[in-house]
């Protein structure tokens, strides 16, 4: 019962994102919108912390929007020197979150943690992408929308598995940016809710022994990372 009830919570205020911007609707949705390239294939990407290394495999066939954006991130350092600002391990094990940018910032409070997107340097505006969520029957993922049925969970391609890396995002679907979460527990009440695109393949002893304010050193891809326009 203490799970769900902190689900029910958490959920209310998802993941710590502040809500981004109220034109979720009218965003270009898939691979190339926003002007975020996709992961075509896999890639592996390795988060250097205070606590070790952890790595994560990318999954560009399942949420090659998503893990593009991902990529693209770490290919332009914006993950280096960022904080862990969310852990949540009591009631029980729930998420280990970063991503934020500002966070690498000392002149930025701790209390504006976790209110952060990827601001793109060219029009100074947020970087946002939209919800995006495969089914194993389908070609394609699906955009925009959340799946919560119990039938169509069932069939998502990837869900939340312990280990599993996923995007922090607002109330709106199509919010997400750069902020990111991994699971310390498998999470049945996300699937469907927030784009899994990873999961960690080594180091998940690492996770559990980071601590809130601890610090994402470096990330970078080690294998693959190939990015295109269009979809893979």
């Amino acid at each position: 019962m203490a799970r769900w009830l902190l689900a029910l919570v958490l959920l209310l205020a998802p993941l710590g994102l502040s809500a981004c911007s109220a034109e979720g609707g009218s965003r270009p949705q898939g691979c190339g919108a926003a002007g975020v390239a996709c992961l075509q294939g896999s890639a592996l990407v390795a988060l250097e912390t205070g606590k070790g290394t952890v790595q994560i495999q990318l999954d560009g066939a399942a949420a090659p929007l998503t893990a593009g954006n991902f990529v693209d991130l770490v290919n332009r350092g914006t993950y280096n020197g960022t904080v862990f600002h969310r852990v949540v391990r009591e009631p029980v094990p729930f998420v280990v979150q970063g991503g934020d940018p500002q966070t690498a910032n000392p002149k930025v409070s701790p209390t504006q943690y976790g209110m952060g997107n990827y601001l793109d340097p060219v029009s100074g505006q947020s970087r946002l992408i939209p919800l995006e969520l495969k089914l194993t029957k389908e070609e394609t993922p699906r955009y925009g929308e959340q799946l919560t049925a119990p039938g169509i969970t069932r069939q998502l391609a990837l869900v939340h598995q312990r280990g599993a890396v996923a995007m922090a995002r607002s109330s709106d679907p199509n919010s997400a940016s750069a902020q990111f979460y991994i699971a310390l527990q498998a999470l049945p009440e996300l699937d469907g809710r927030y784009a899994v695109f990873g999961r960690v393949v080594q180091g998940m002893d690492v996770v559990d022994r980071i601590q809130q304010g601890d610090k994402l050193l470096k990330a970078r891809v080690l294998e693959g990372g190939t990015l295109v326009q269009a979809r893979p």
